[in-house]
């Protein structure tokens, strides 16, 4: 044992010595043999953490691989998605022993473009055989579907790919009066399903996207500036604006953690991390796709009188204020549940009518009986919301739709701190639109 642990202790040191970049690491036993491929943001950070005494290799699985490795080697890489897509490529090519165990009893995702379709969509999976997936391209598996969800969210902010499962076709005259999403005001998706952009500049996008996937970033970005040159000199210049402004995106994906970065107009961010709130409450909901857009509806009233409706939008889970929305009751006063219907029913009627989409989750503040209150409205409604929930005060229990019981997270879950971020946020524009009727009424203004 005290021979293994100089052994260990020979390629800790070796690994501290690593360059400070992305790459993909390959561990190996005494024949050369490479038993096991991962990626790294940073490769000694990485790699030295399987060496160390107090090792914690997260599975029981991979404890044993300690006991025959006796050398690694690494490939730098130029970027955390160069990484992440080396690290897939050469795990199909060798098949290492100790990432074929890891795969034993688990489904890793996939990614999906399906590109029969006019408009192709870009999907996280682990089902390949969903009738809605054949033909498509797909690669994987990926060892990471938190990373690989990460990355697809971040390439969108490029190349504004659909990941929606609507049916677009391009002869589809009703696509003109369809309202897009909310990644098409915030500029991550071109909106096909409302025919804001050709069937052809779209394929030019995905096709750029999959060259992305499959090639260098380097490469991809030398081909990319030579084509925009073109572009100019044929003064086509709206396409070369396109490519100029994808160009400076790429360049840019690996500079994150800065706060404020990014598409949103505000610098809030009420979650430390919004993305693993995001995940948290994906995962307690029990929901198959990734969550990018909250709304949550708030009543406000003061001794029955002046009763005001608010609407707040998350995405990606920071405020979109200029799609917050206020309600002036009209139908009712001192009546929470019907003002509940009142909002719903204005607010959703689009999307219940299939001319828009929902958000992926909408709250309602407060407790089953607001729940309740929402799920009559949207019962007369053709199209039904994927998730609506309420989020009570002061117990702080999560009502789900479907679901008798109510969900009791821990305080410092990060998908309850996520609900209670927007629900708070829905109290305030409702008592500030409030406050401000009332004050007219009061000073006759």
């Amino acid at each position: 044992m005290p021979t293994r642990r100089k052994k260990l202790d020979e390629l800790l040191t070796k690994a501290r010595a690593l360059p400070k970049v992305p790459g993909v690491y390959l561990m190996k036993d005494a024949q050369g043999r490479v038993i096991y491929v991962g990626k790294a943001s940073r490769l000694p950070d990485r790699v030295s953490s399987y060496f160390t005494p107090s090792a914690d290799l997260g599975s029981p699985k991979k404890q044993p691989m300690l006991n025959v490795v006796e050398d690694f080697e690494v490939l730098e890489c130029e970027g955390e998605w160069e990484a992440l897509l080396t690290e897939n490529r050469l795990i199909k090519d060798i098949h290492p022993k100790f990432n074929v165990m890891l795969t034993d009893d688990k489904t890793f995702p996939y990614v999906v473009i399906t590109v029969k379709d006019d408009f192709p969509g870009v999907f996280v999976t682990r089902n390949l055989t969903d009738p809605a997936f054949k033909g498509a391209k797909v690669l994987g598996p990926f060892t990471s579907v938190y990373a690989m969800k990460e990355a697809l969210a971040l390439l969108q902010r490029v190349f504004k790919y659909r990941t929606c499962h609507l049916d677009i076709r391009e002869s589809d005259e009703k696509r003109k009066f369809f309202r897009p999403c909310l990644l098409y005001p915030i500029k991550q998706c071109t909106a096909p399903c409302a025919a804001k952009i050709s069937k052809e500049a779209y394929r030019a996008d995905i096709d750029r996207f999959i060259r992305f996937l499959e090639s260098k970033r380097s490469v991809m970005l030398r081909e990319m500036k030579q084509e925009m040159t073109l572009a100019s000199d044929a003064r086509k210049y709206e396409h070369a604006a396109i490519l100029r402004d994808q160009i400076k995106a790429i360049e840019k994906l690996d500079e994150r953690g800065k706060r404020g970065d990014g598409w949103q107009p505000e610098s809030e961010s009420f979650v430390a991390d919004p993305r693993k709130g995001l995940e948290s409450l994906r995962k307690t909901l029990d929901m198959d796709e990734p969550i990018r857009c909250l709304e949550c509806i708030d009543i406000a009233h003061l001794q029955g009188g002046e009763t005001v409706g608010s609407k707040v939008c998350f995405v990606d889970g920071r405020p979109l204020k200029n799609e917050y929305r206020r309600y002036r009751i009209k139908t009712v006063t001192n009546d929470d549940y019907m003002a509940i219907r009142e909002v719903v029913s204005r607010r959703y009627r689009e999307a219940g009518a299939g001319h828009e989409l929902y958000p992926d989750v909408i709250i309602i503040d407060g407790g089953l009986g607001q729940l309740h209150a929402a799920q009559e409205a949207f019962e007369v409604l053709d199209v039904q919301p994927p998730m609506v929930i309420s989020l009570a005060k002061k117990e702080e229990l999560i009502y789900k739709q479907g679901l008798g019981d109510p969900i009791r997270l821990g305080r410092e879950n990060l998908g309850l701190k996520l609900c209670q971020a927007i629900r708070d946020e829905a109290h305030r524009f409702a008592q500030h639109y409030h406050h401000v009727l009332r004050r007219k009424k009061v000073l006759g203004e």
